[in-house]
C-alpha cells in the first residue's frame, strides 16, 4: 500500500477551538449590541479586548462574515447593516420554518420536551421582570433550543439558527424596550400554551402572530435608523 502523501491525508493537525470560541465571543457581542450594526471591527482593538492573536480574530471574522453578520466595506470588516428587503425576506423564511418547528413540537414533543420549554419560558419571564437586553437574549436562545428540540427536525433547526444569527442583527435593538420585551412574552406565554395543548393551529397560528409583530419591531428599528441618517446627511 502506497504511503500516503501531504497532499491526500485527511488529518486535522489543530483542532480549532480557539477560532470557535472568539467567534463566538464576537457573535454575543454583535447580538448584544456591543458592536451595532454598521460599527468598524478594528483588529488590534479586538485583541485587546479578547487577548488572542490577530491570526485568531481575522479566523474568526471570516466565520461570521459567512454568516452574515460581518461585510467588508471600504477594506474594513463592520458589522452587517441589512437592508428593509433583506430583513423582510429573513423573516419570510422564519415564519415558514418556525412554523413549522411549531407544528412539529404540538404533533410529537415528549412530555420532557414540554417541561423543558415550560422551564425556559419560566426564565424568560424572571428576566422581563428585571429587563436587560443580555439576559433576555441568553433566555430567549434556550427557549428556541428548547423548541427545537422538541420539533425533532434538525434540518429546519439548523437553518432556524442561521436565521436567528442574522436576527440577532436587530434583536437587541428591537427589544431594548421593556414595553415591547413584556409584550413578547405574553404571545411567547399563550403560543406555549397552545403547544401544552397539543392544539396543532393555534400553535402555528400564534407563532407566525409573535413572528409578525417581532417583524414590525425590527422594521420600526430600520425605520428609526434610516431617519436618524437622513437628519445627519
Amino acid at each position: 500500500m502506497n504511503p500516503t502523501t501531504p497532499e491526500d491525508s485527511l488529518r486535522v493537525a489543530s483542532q480549532p477551538k480557539l477560532r470557535t470560541l472568539v467567534a463566538d465571543r464576537l457573535r454575543e457581542a454583535i447580538a448584544r449590541n456591543r458592536f451595532p450594526p454598521g460599527a468598524r471591527l478594528k483588529e488590534r482593538e479586538l485583541c485587546e479586548l479578547l487577548g488572542v492573536s490577530r491570526t485568531s480574530i481575522r479566523e474568526a471574522l471570516r466565520e461570521l462574515e459567512g454568516e452574515g453578520l460581518v461585510s467588508t466595506q471600504a477594506g474594513h470588516p463592520t458589522v452587517t447593516v441589512l437592508s428593509t428587503k433583506q430583513v423582510n425576506e429573513i423573516y419570510q423564511v422564519r415564519v415558514a420554518l418556525e412554523g413549522l418547528a411549531a407544528r412539529l413540537f404540538a404533533r410529537q414533543a415528549t412530555d420532557a420536551h414540554l417541561a423543558e420549554l415550560e422551564h425556559a419560558t419560566r426564565a424568560l419571564e424572571a428576566v422581563v421582570a428585571n429587563f436587560a437586553v443580555g439576559p433576555f437574549l441568553s433566555a430567549k436562545t434556550r427557549f428556541y433550543d428548547a423548541l427545537f428540540e422538541g420539533a425533532g427536525n434538525a434540518v429546519a433547526a439548523s437553518m432556524l439558527r442561521a436565521i436567528h444569527t442574522k436576527v440577532s442583527l436587530l434583536r437587541a435593538t428591537s427589544l431594548a424596550s421593556a414595553t415591547r420585551s413584556e409584550q413578547s412574552i405574553k404571545e411567547i406565554r399563550a403560543f406555549v400554551a397552545a403547544l401544552a395543548a397539543r392544539d396543532e393551529e393555534a400553535a402555528y397560528r400564534l407563532c407566525v402572530e409573535h413572528i409578525e409583530n417581532a417583524s414590525s419591531a425590527a422594521m420600526a428599528v430600520l425605520a428609526q435608523a434610516d431617519e436618524k441618517q437622513a437628519h445627519r446627511a
